[in-house]
């Protein structure tokens, strides 16, 4: 796709705002649809489908943000005259092609496309059947401010393909692809990775651990876990896990307080050997495949652990890499367990929920990724480029 100016794109997303704000009400009314044929048992999928005035509003913000925001193209990262007089200059440049893979959540029809279109991409966005009367209109819409500016359609599209055509897309795609951000579960990713022959970028699963030190404030780790636990159990940025160092004063007292006020919060609680020997009626595990497990419900496995170094070791072993976090009001332990914790994000005394591009500064996100290449952690605006070289010269040749 051409390089367009920074005008020519703002405009569209100002086009855009006005679009989604005219046609909110046609926009719940598909989504109605959907929801209505949602026939899932799966909560946090359908809770990640809804699309009401509140949603429509946060797609408008999400837009406005983006629009705010410098253009990510063309930036220069570094200028350097040589001894030869080469001139080397990096600058920013687009992707190409974006093919995004995500279920239900409709609003990342706005967000993955905003982005990609404000940083010059061409995006292909595969939503899942559940979302499709939404993720439909939401095309239309895109698609009528873009040629409201004179622009191809093209630029932003919706991919209608079944799990065997979209595997054959991968192998073969129709079209040149420079990058695949797969949004969802472990066998989403799997499925990308062993079929995709372009770069992929990981959206990984949550599966996010929270150690309570002994030098915790018990108030405040409560407080923080209801919140991390509960407060949206379809994010990928929720709690799963709780290490608890046993030698935490008045350690059974503060465990069976834990376990009443998440009850209070109807979150199922289940518990290692050490902690079910404590504590009534929760459901002692049976297989250590659960530590490994992003649930996505109101349910939270407590452990027990003796040293900040064995609870460092079992989030590094089974976390999804994604949010980990640590209570204490010792700083300097606090630094040594976020030094070593290998996680996109990582939290002293705070919720893992703010894992959120619109949380941490940057603004409407593509996804939260759990690779290290190129980027770690919510993919923004500035994360959608990649870099070229510009080498002027006057006749030099290498001897």
């Amino acid at each position: 796709m051409k390089l367009l100016n920074t005008d020519i794109k703002n405009n569209v997303l100002k086009s855009m705002i006005q679009i989604l704000d005219h046609e909110r009400e046609h926009i719940i009314a598909a989504n109605k649809k959907d929801l209505d044929a949602f026939n899932k048992d799966d909560q946090a999928l359908f809770d990640r489908l809804i699309v009401n005035n509140k949603k429509v509003n946060e797609m408008i913000e999400a837009v406005k943000a983006v629009l705010s925001q410098d253009d990510p193209v063309g930036q220069e990262l570094s200028n350097l005259t040589l001894k030869n007089q080469l001139n080397v200059v990096n600058t920013t440049a687009p992707f190409g092609t974006i093919l995004i893979i995500y279920e239900s959540r409709p609003d990342v029809t706005i967000e993955a496309a905003v982005l990609a279109f404000k940083a010059n991409n061409k995006i292909l966005l595969k939503g899942g059947k559940e979302a499709l009367n939404s993720n439909l209109i939401l095309e239309k819409c895109w698609h009528q401010a873009l040629e409201d500016n004179g622009l191809s359609k093209d630029w932003i599209k919706l991919l209608h393909l079944k799990r065997e055509e979209t595997q054959a897309f991968l192998k073969n795609p129709t079209e040149p692809l420079d990058l695949i951000v797969p949004r969802g579960g472990e066998r989403l990713i799997n499925f990308v990775k062993t079929h995709a022959t372009c770069a992929v970028l990981v959206s990984g699963r949550g599966n996010n651990f929270l150690y309570v030190s002994e030098q915790a404030d018990w108030s405040k780790a409560v407080g923080v876990i209801v919140n991390a636990k509960t407060d949206k159990i379809s994010g990928c940025n929720a709690l799963d896990k709780v290490l608890i160092n046993k030698n935490i004063p008045e350690y059974q007292l503060k465990l069976k307080m834990l376990q009443q006020k998440l009850e209070q919060h109807n979150v199922t609680i289940l518990s290692d050997n050490s902690v079910a020997k404590l504590l009534d009626s929760t459901e002692k595990i049976t297989e250590d495949a659960i530590w490994k497990e992003e649930f996505l419900a109101l349910k939270l496995l407590i452990g027990e652990v003796s040293t900040l170094d064995e609870a460092i070791d079992m989030i590094n072993t089974h976390s999804g890499k994604h949010s980990a976090a640590i209570i204490t009001e010792n700083t300097t332990e606090a630094l040594h367990f976020m030094n070593h914790i290998d996680s996109a994000a990582v939290y002293h005394n705070a919720s893992t929920r703010f894992t959120d591009g619109g949380q941490m500064g940057v603004g409407a996100e593509l996804a939260i990724s759990t690779d290290k290449l190129h980027h770690r952690g919510p993919l923004g605006l500035k994360q959608l480029v990649t870099n070229k070289y510009y080498v002027f010269g006057d006749g030099q040749v290498r001897v």
